[in-house]
């Protein structure tokens, strides 16, 4: 995962993903390298997760080789008219921005190449030795990533068939550019995951890199443990337990059992997103944080779950 340049989180709203994509960022600059990490979608959550004030256009260090940013595609669009047409903008860009907004409606992709052609620009400057995209979730993310592949096939000629030519290489090469899928190991999210898996196959040329799976619950029990647990939630071993310890202690059974059977629901739930990754897709286990802190606290453990995972 650490190895690429360029790497786009994604998931299904409330999974995690931005915290997930932050704690890549994090366990990246922590082994040394240089790291942006970017808001896409401008809710502005990256700042909640990093504990900061609110995060701009304008890239700003969080902590040692770490910086953050969010995307404005108004000063995407100023930024590229500065770098490629020489055109010199200051301030609101005003009756342009509207043009622009007006082309942006007919023409579907225009914003996404704005976006994704300001992370590629960053790549490919080698500004950062990794750029971490808390991307847009499962609905739309697909666009973003297909955008200059379809603009390449619109367009044949001229200033962006040639900049949308290199952007297509940088996200077709798997040594670069990759895909992170978060999940939750619940019904929904691993559906969503499974049908994002095939749209990105078939509609975009980007190479996933691992799935993580969000919020895990822990094994209460080893398999003869279970087999234990079972007779005692049977009529008799309850009434045998609460004979011996209490009546009030069939709470402690009904939490237990509760949590058992999540736990077995949820195994379910990965082995079937499992059996529908391709084999060399890692799946990478984040633990349910049960007494997360603040919000970079959580932040901090799930860096250091990744990193025991990845074997770092």
């Amino acid at each position: 995962m650490l190895n690429k340049r360029l790497l786009f989180v994604t998931g299904k709203g409330g999974v995690g993903k931005t915290t997930v994509a932050a704690a890549v960022a994090v366990l990246a600059a922590r082994k040394g390298l240089r790291t942006l990490l970017c808001e896409v979608d401008g809710k502005g959550e990256l700042s909640g997760v990093l504990g900061s004030s609110a995060v701009s256009y304008k890239e700003r260090e969080m902590a040692s080789g770490l910086f953050a940013m969010s995307m404005d595609t108004e000063a995407a669009l100023r930024e590229y008219l500065r770098i490629y047409m020489h055109i010199p903008v200051v301030g609101r860009i005003g009756p342009l921005a509207k043009a622009f907004d007006f082309v942006a409606t007919a023409a579907p992709g225009v914003k996404e190449i704005l976006i994704v052609g300001k992370l590629c620009y960053e790549v490919r400057e080698r500004t950062y030795d990794l750029v971490v995209v808390d991307a847009t979730a499962t609905g739309h993310v697909v666009a973003h990533l297909a955008a200059p592949q379809v603009l390449a096939e619109l367009v044949k000629v001229g200033l962006i068939e040639s900049q949308t030519k290199w952007m297509v290489g940088m996200l077709s090469d798997p040594q670069v550019t990759g895909l992170v899928i978060v999940a939750t190991p619940e019904e929904m999210p691993v559906t969503e995951t499974i049908e994002l898996v095939e749209r990105v196959e078939n509609e975009t040329s980007v190479n996933l890199t691992s799935v993580v799976v969000n919020r895990v619950l822990p094994e209460l029990f080893a398999r003869s443990e279970e087999e234990q647990f079972d007779i005692l939630c049977s009529d008799k071993g309850v009434k045998a337990f609460t004979d011996a310890a209490g009546a009030g202690s069939s709470a402690l059974l009904d939490g237990a059992r509760m949590a058992v059977n999540l736990r077995r629901s949820s195994t379910l739930h990965m082995e079937r997103l499992r059996d529908a990754l391709p084999g060399d897709v890692p799946v990478l286990n984040v633990p349910y944080c049960f007494d997360p802190g603040s919000a970079p606290d959580l932040v901090d453990q799930v860096a250091a779950s990744l990193s025991e995972e990845l074997g770092l």
